[in-house]
């Protein structure tokens, strides 16, 4: 009975959970649509009452040299993100690209694992198709090949010629990844690249070292790779396979998950290839080639194990925070003031467990330890990489605490 009585529990905050962030998905995809129609109808009221005007700008002389000397500011997205020309006028960095042409917003794979989007980060500035290593495709089963960039958007970038990156998120472990690629050489066909390419890294909630919504939403806590058979990333994986396989062109050039190098659409794998997909068979998914495995603490932690922290890069960090301690009991931090999906999704993981009959990922793991958080990422790991082991790093109160501006080591603070 008190197993019955459990699983209709679990059922029942699948189905609420399910529904909430259809719900929320729902509402950004409308919003787009609405403000990319209200956007049109502007443009053509205004061409039409303003047919003969023509405004012209003074720009000071020098200013568009002082500008180009500028190294640029790649900001890199996280999960479920998307870059400039997706999703209509909407803006994922809310509207930072519109401010600076020296602020790049690059869209890659919104679910595609990390390394795949390093692998495309680099070729989105440098120029060319997107290599994503012989090796690493067989093993993945993928396309070795993907999209193709006839124009780098910073082609000039090298040594010289560094660049500053900001990610979100999982961004900031795709930074992170693409600069230990660029240390090892690992692009071929450039053999003069380095870690000095890259100028600074600014986390802003960085997953450096996983977070315990991955096992809430359905990765086994046991492996961090696999996912129950009941949950909520089942259910997303239905709906990314049904969506790739259908490749309806004007969806995609909406919205776009990332995986078209998996070459999961009807013209190229049938309705055989969609119910192999579904089964778990073939994919993104059965590979394990997908962002969420890299998001747990077991996947970060063997992410990490290859990253280094080096001494001629900058480092910052923003870490967020929901919660609050009542009577020694963490709970979201309030009740008016945040959107309804954050504060379910911050008390899930205020209250998540490791299970006891699990091993802990790590020695010295502590439940408490992980129990701050944002609804995403918790709070105590998105400063620095940790685990498995501490990179160095200092957390900072006051900006005036860290000057001069120290390389080699990430300067924490908290939002």
């Amino acid at each position: 009975m008190i197993r019955w009585w459990v699983l209709s529990l679990q059922l029942a905050e699948l189905f609420v959970s399910s529904l909430v962030h259809m719900l929320f998905g729902l509402y950004i995809f409308s919003s787009a649509v609405a403000g990319d129609l209200s956007q049109a109808l502007n443009d053509c009221l205004f061409k039409a009452n303003n047919t003969n005007v023509v405004v012209k700008e003074d720009v000071p002389k020098g200013t568009s040299t002082n500008v180009d000397s500028l190294p640029p500011i790649v900001l890199v997205h996280g999960i479920f993100g998307f870059g400039k020309g997706r999703l209509g006028g909407l803006s994922y960095f809310a509207g930072a690209e519109k401010k600076d042409e020296r602020v790049l917003v690059p869209d890659l794979g919104s679910l595609t694992s990390i390394y795949d989007r390093a692998r495309e980060l680099f070729y989105y500035l440098k120029g060319g198709q997107v290599d994503y290593g012989e090796e690493h495709s067989k093993t993945c089963g993928h396309s070795q090949f993907g999209r193709v960039y006839e124009q780098g958007n910073y082609p000039e970038w090298d040594e010289d010629h560094p660049i500053h990156f900001v990610g979100h998120s999982a961004g900031a472990q795709v930074v992170r990844l693409l600069q230990q690629m660029l240390a090892d050489k690992e692009f071929e066909g450039y053999e003069n690249t380095s870690e000095n390419w890259v100028l600074s890294i600014t986390s802003l909630s960085g997953a450096f070292n996983g977070t315990t919504r991955t096992y809430l939403d359905g990765i086994q806590p046991e492996d961090g790779r696999t996912m129950k058979p009941v949950c909520l990333l089942q259910l997303l994986r239905i709906g990314v396979i049904i969506y790739d396989w259908f490749d309806i062109p004007w969806l995609k050039a909406y919205y776009n998950f990332g995986f078209d190098h998996f070459n999961m659409s009807w013209r190229k794998i049938g309705f055989r290839g969609l119910v192999d997909g579904l089964l778990g068979n073939s994919g993104p998914f059965a590979s394990r080639d997908w962002i969420l495995p890299d998001l747990t603490i077991q996947g970060s932690m063997q992410l990490n194990c290859h990253l280094n922290t080096f001494p001629n890069t900058y480092y910052f960090s923003y870490a967020t925070k929901r919660t609050r301690k009542i009577l020694g009991i963490t709970v979201p931090s309030s009740i008016l003031g945040i959107h309804p999906l954050l504060f379910i999704r911050v008390l899930q993981m205020s209250q998540w467990r490791h299970p006891p009959n699990v091993s802990p990922p790590y020695k010295g793991y502590r439940d408490e330890d992980w129990q701050d958080n944002d609804g995403a990422l918790n709070t105590v790991f998105m400063t620095h990489p940790r685990l498995p082991i501490e990179h160095p790093s200092c957390f900072v109160e006051n900006d005036s605490e860290c000057q001069p501006l120290q390389p080699g080591i990430c300067l924490g603070h908290r939002a």
